[in-house]
């Protein structure tokens, strides 16, 4: 694994700024660099060409999503990207759904083209810790990749293989800028460490 590509989901709107996904998205760039790795940025609010964006994913071999929790869930920035990107991508990214009369033991969600390449989402939420955790809480204790789960197919639709999802919590009512920062270098450096262990 060697190509990165960082997709920055961050947004100015309403009482968000987008300065922490910002500040992760950057954290991960010099992390990475530093590292050794190759990387391409995309801030999906900035615009994008969409064909080089599915480009970028052929090239890569990570994809890192930054973004906020809104509404239990992407921003719609990065759905429409995700909409456009993956949707040009028919026949590079993914060749169909999976399905096919002359072999029907093959299950819908099988046609992906990226097998071999990851993802990971790195995620800031206004929610507290046990919101995700505890089973009596807005969340059911249902964890931050079961509230991701239409997200994640959407990427494991192209045959991409998850890495383990990073969280930053309560961002706005208890922010810890410095500790988040940490958290996430950490975070990074096993990750990417367990990425490379598979390949071994």
């Amino acid at each position: 694994m060697k190509n990165i590509l960082l997709l920055n989901g961050g947004k100015v709107f309403a009482h968000s700024h987008g300065r922490l996904n910002d500040t992760l998205h950057d954290v991960a760039v010099r992390v990475l660099t530093e590292a050794g790795f190759a990387t391409r940025e995309t801030k999906i609010d900035a615009g994008y060409d969409i064909e080089q964006e599915v480009r970028n994913f052929l090239w890569a071999d990570l994809v890192i999503y930054q973004m906020p929790g809104w509404w239990m869930g992407a921003p719609w920035i990065v759905k429409k990207y995700m909409d456009e990107v993956f949707t040009a991508g028919h026949g590079t990214l993914y060749a169909n759904d999976g399905r096919s009369r002359a072999c029907p033991e093959r299950k819908y969600g099988s046609g992906g083209l990226l097998g071999g390449k990851r993802y990971m989402l790195s995620l800031t939420w206004n929610a507290p810790d046990d919101a995700f955790t505890d089973p009596v809480q807005f969340l059911e204790g249902r964890g931050i990749d079961a509230v991701y789960f239409p997200f994640h197919k959407a990427n494991q639709f192209l045959a991409l293989s998850a890495l383990p999802t990073f969280l930053a919590t309560d961002v706005m009512k208890a922010p810890d800028v410095d500790g988040t920062i940490d958290r996430y270098r950490k975070h990074l450096s096993e990750t990417l460490n367990f990425a490379r262990s598979l390949k071994q």
